[in-house]
């Protein structure tokens, strides 16, 4: 036995060392760099007797990649076994640690014994058990073995981590990029709640992998309690197939799937769900819903593809058998808008090409409503709308920006829309005498120009449009800024209306309806002054800035033969004061006369954060016809506070004292009375810990559109959080007018049962108070590096704009566990609501 005790600084190659300890004349070929050993240690001991080598002290190892590390490693040459004892550990080429009590691997360390072993891998993942065998390199087993993705206390390593499956047999086979578990149960601190016999799952190499996915639950009353297994199909690295059948105990087997597919220049997606209904009459019958129905489905799919850098072109488009399929299955599409009271699935298809100073889109829309308060046939097929922009700057024989704006939209619809004014009280479906009572579709009880509008014409409507325009900003010795303005627009029309059939033939005595094509062209001259005046403080710097406007244009003409289709939204506020194109939301109408638009705006900078900006205005009507004072078939611009030659004053004001703590608002007042007509205020605060926002509008009535009642709400929405894992969050939306439409219910229903007090009890008054609630949510989440845990608890009331008649409350519980899969779940605890199709008495 030879010692050598060198100090930390003996390497050598262990192949010829091995080599040398066998026979002093054995011959070995030379090893190839990658193959060859290099051992770093205090000491090597040498044993003839038994035919060893012991590294000893601090040892490191580096061999074809991997990195081993112990107190003491011992070659066996006999039964070339390699032991490491005491904080072995080997990292592999991958990034994969393994530690253990003691190894006992063969030489080439591709098999063998681990006590007490623990595996970290690059993506945090960890396996740890009292004994593990590896074989064929490749086939780790451990016995009652411990998975986990979460990390060990720092202050506490021996502490169970929040979750991990504990299993009688782990069996992890990287060639198959697969983990086995044999008789696991499942433990949230160190708790057993979930056993499960066998189950498997991909490793953490593994992107896609055929399989079964997290199981989806549905419980509501109409369907009855339902668990979908998904099965993951991956047919190869660029497409795949999820099938996803879901038992629902009332209503049978609803199967989903879907097929996803990437190719070079983009990706699409088609889903399709349907189901033959085991019990029809848990949904309400025709109009209502779709209780008479036996199949019923649905097919979505959307894709998006690029022609080179500057061009696309796609889709997002989704048809059901009924408008109530998705609400009731709870199907997952991409094309339902997000807003509470347009309940409308949105199919579109698109062609898109942009640069740095142009855009062009082609597309076309097709609107599923989802409601039963609104009509299909009411709903149009826009097809195509093309628009078209391009900038010039500073063209050379102008200077400044040249724009050209383009567009084309035309759309087609079956069935007229309209509105009563001042109130909806008509409508063209009445069911009142049998149960369940309804009135449908908006109607008018007289249809005439004063009385009613006209939402949308049946038959076809064209519109085209270009527009040019110029402008250009001069700055003169003294600072003041001048910008010039000048452009010309043309518009050619094609109103062809469908009169034929109820309701259409009513709009004869409203609109002109006789077949027609005509144009229209308006020219602009425009002159924009500003003078910024700069003063420099001990507590900041402000800007005032007076700004002032004037453009000049002839009459607007056909405003009463355009089809309003596309500019129906009109909010005259700060934004739009000093718009050059109009103050219009769309093309159909164009803004005519001489008008002037006037204001200040302030700036002020406080220190290195804080900030404010005000704007105050008005716009004064100088010459010509006034265009907001022209109604249309919808009457847009009346209740403007343009409709006069003296405006509303509008205002807003934007302030932030502090990073994290920031104030809007915005309002109009009216011009003589200075009364508000409309506010729009929040207040938002974020840090770290906690957020918090508020939110508040009032709009006063608008009768001439056929808004006869004040419209006001607050809102309410803050989340803390905690701990640095857990967070808390609520949110309120009250309704402030909700008293106002309690009192004309009980007056209509007073009126009921003075005209039958035998046989309609006397009504109730019920004073719900100024702060009746529209909405409430409050949730719970915690997240960290291997859980995210989220329970959610919301409460829609009823609604006389949606449809719905009762109040509407959802718990969500929503559980993922990182590499291991996603549980969800919501539970619907009403299931009356007539705007869902679903009977109010199941």
């Amino acid at each position: 036995m030879a010692r050598f005790a060198a100090a930390t600084a003996l390497a050598s190659s262990l192949a010829y060392v091995l080599a040398f300890a066998g026979s002093a004349s054995a011959q070995t070929a030379p090893a190839k760099p990658q193959e060859r050993m290099v051992v770093d240690a205090r000491e090597l001991v040498y044993d003839n007797d038994k035919k060893t080598v012991s590294a000893v002290g601090e040892v490191q190892i580096l061999y074809q990649g991997r990195t081993i590390e112990a107190d003491k490693v011992t070659y066996d040459q006999a039964g070339k076994r390699v032991i490491a004892t005491g904080n072995a550990r080997i990292t592999e080429s991958n990034g994969t640690v393994i530690t253990g009590d003691r190894f006992n691997l063969t030489d080439d360390f591709r098999d063998g014994f681990i006590d007490s072993l623990r595996v970290v891998n690059p993506d945090k993942t960890r396996f740890s058990a009292p004994r593990a065998e590896r074989t064929d390199g490749e086939t780790f087993i451990f016995e009652k073995g411990i998975y986990t993705a979460c990390e060990p206390c720092k202050d506490n390593p021996e502490r169970p981590p929040l979750w991990q499956v504990r299993s009688a047999r782990i069996i992890h086979k990287k060639a198959e990029q697969t983990i086995y578990y044999e008789d696991a149960r499942l433990e949230f601190a160190g708790v057993p709640l979930a056993y499960i016999p066998y189950m498997s799952g991909p490793d953490s190499t593994v992107k896609r992998k055929s399989g079964f996915l997290s199981p989806k639950f549905i419980n509501t009353g109409p369907l009855g309690f339902g668990v979908g297994l998904p099965y993951f199909i991956n047919l190869a690295p660029n497409y795949d197939l999820t099938l996803t059948p879901t038992y629902l105990t009332r209503q049978g087997l609803l199967g989903q799937v879907e097929w996803r597919h990437r190719l070079v220049n983009g990706s699409y997606t088609v889903r399709a769900s349907g189901i033959f209904q085991q019990e029809k009459e848990a949904f309400l019958a025709a109009p209502l819903g779709a209780g008479d129905d036996k199949f019923r489905g649905s097919i979505e799919t959307n894709g998006k593809f690029y022609i080179n850098p500057r061009w696309n072109f796609g889709w997002n488009a989704s048809m059901s058998t009924d408008r109530w399929f998705y609400k009731n299955y709870r199907i997952l599409n991409e094309s339902l808008s997000a807003t509470t009271y347009l309940q409308e699935a949105i199919s579109t298809a698109y062609l898109n090409g942009q640069t740095s100073t142009g855009w062009f889109d082609l597309r076309g829309y097709y609107f599923q409503p989802l409601t039963s308060v609104d009509w299909q046939k009411q709903q149009p097929v826009v097809l195509p709308v093309l628009d078209y922009n391009k900038r010039i700057h500073k063209p050379s024989f102008l200077g400044g920006e040249l724009t050209f704006n383009a567009n084309v939209t035309h759309l087609t619809r079956d069935a007229a829309a309209f509105q009563q004014l001042p109130q909806q009280t008509a409508y063209l479906i009445n069911n009142l005498n049998t149960a369940p009572t309804y009135q449908l579709y908006d109607g008018c009880a007289v249809y005439q120009k004063s009385t009613c509008l006209v939402r949308g014409l049946a038959g076809n409507v064209a519109r085209a449009t270009a527009e040019v325009s110029w402008r250009r900003n001069f700055i003169d010795p003294i600072g003041q800024v001048w910008t010039p303005y000048a452009s010309v627009r043309a518009d050619i029309f094609s109103v062809n209306p469908d009169t034929t059939g109820y309701p259409n033939a009513n709009v004869r005595t409203i609109v002109d309806t006789s077949d027609e094509v005509f144009g229209r062209a308006m020219p602009a001259i425009g002159l924009m002054y500003r003078y910024p005046f700069v003063a420099k403080t001990s507590w900041g710097t402000h800007i005032i800035e007076p700004v002032a406007q004037i453009v000049a244009r002839p009459n607007e003409t056909n405003s009463l033969r355009v089809a309003n289709e596309d500019a129906q939204s009109l909010v005259f506020d700060a934004n739009n004061l000093f718009e050059w194109s109009g103050k219009f939301s769309g093309y159909d109408r164009v803004e005519g006369g001489t008008r002037a638009n006037v204001g200040a705006l302030y700036t002020g900078r406080f220190g290195a954060n804080a900030y404010a900006n005000l704007l105050l205005g008005q716009s004064y009507h100088l010459g010509g016809r006034n265009s907001f004072a022209t109604g249309d078939l919808v009457n847009t611009g009346l209740d403007s506070g343009l409709e006069t030659d003296k405006s509303d004053i509008v205002a807003r004001a934007q302030i932030s004292p502090f990073t994290g703590l920031f104030f809007t608002g915005a309002t109009r007042l009216n011009q003589t009375t200075f009364e508000t007509q409309r506010i729009d205020a929040a207040a938002t605060y974020a840090t770290s810990v906690v957020t918090a926002s508020v939110g508040y509008g009032r709009y006063e009535p608008q009768p001439s559109l056929g808004i006869f009642r004040r419209r006001e709400g607050l809102s309410l929405n803050g989340s803390v959080g905690v701990t640095s894992n857990w967070r808390l969050r609520a949110g309120v939306l009250f309704d402030l007018d909700k008293y106002k439409y309690d009192r004309e219910v009980r007056a209509t229903q007073y009126a009921a049962w003075l005209a039958s007090p035998s046989t309609i009890a006397i009504p109730k008054y019920a004073n719900g108070g100024l702060f009746q609630t529209a909405s409430t949510s409050f949730g719970i989440n915690y997240t960290d590096e291997c859980t995210v845990f989220d329970v959610s608890y919301s409460q829609s009331y009823a609604d006389r704009q949606s449809g719905t008649t009762k109040d509407t409350r959802t718990v969500m519980l929503r559980l993922e566990l990182r590499t291991l899969g996603e549980l969800s779940y919501s539970q619907n605890l009403d299931t009356s609501s007539t705007g869902d199709g679903v009977t109010s008495s199941r």
